[in-house]
């Protein structure tokens, strides 16, 4: 069971038979950062960490994979990088047309 702030919450799980049974989560697949919706911009500051920045901007640091999604970022360090504006965004699945 995931906890509703997951990135893999909701989705689909299923089982593998091999020869074994296995168990697992369908693949996520990653939105189009420009079909979420913005709600604010963030600008890094000094020696910042992004579970901090999804703390202060989402109220929870797990939530940092939300902003990974809405930055386009396979490397998070480049997330907190001084002066980088990230695009912070509701969840997909409550986005309307990106913006």
């Amino acid at each position: 069971m995931l906890s509703p702030g997951s990135r893999y919450h909701g989705l689909e799980d299923t089982l593998m038979v091999d020869g074994q049974t296995i168990a697992y989560l369908r693949r996520r697949l990653l939105p189009r950062p420009d079909t979420l919706t913005a709600i604010s911009v963030h600008v890094v500051g000094q020696a910042e960490r992004l579970d901090r920045t999804a703390a202060q901007e989402l109220g929870d640091p797990e939530l940092f994979w939300r902003i990974a999604d809405a930055n386009l970022a396979s490397d998070l360090s480049a997330l907190v990088e001084p002066g980088r504006r990230l695009r912070i965004t509701l969840p997909d699945n409550l986005g309307g047309s990106g913006g």
